[in-house]
């Protein structure tokens, strides 16, 4: 990756992944070819904490239905759980 400012896109907000943040657990789209390492660097870079585990995980496109009852299928994502340290926390809004 060029930038740390590449390698996240956006933190997801939901249901799940707000009551995860109680336990230090914040949740984001990355980019796909972003690995453990540049995701908590980018993490640790871009909100100024300290990242303790990183967990990624691909999500798989579904399909949908498009125009004209067409079959199509939306784009498969990365998303990374992560941790942080103790005393750090992240305000998403």
């Amino acid at each position: 990756m060029e930038s740390i400012y590449s390698v996240i896109k956006a933190p997801l907000i939901t249901e799940k992944a707000s009551s995860q943040a109680a336990y230090g657990k914040y949740v984001f789209w990355v980019e796909r070819g972003a690995n453990k390492i540049e995701i908590r660097r980018a993490v640790e870079g871009v909100y100024n904490v300290k990242v303790s585990g990183v967990a990624s995980m691909m999500v798989k496109g579904k399909m949908k239905r498009i125009r004209r009852n067409q079959p199509g299928k939306t784009s498969s994502w990365k998303k990374a759980v992560v941790t942080l340290k103790k005393g750090f926390e992240i305000k998403v809004t």
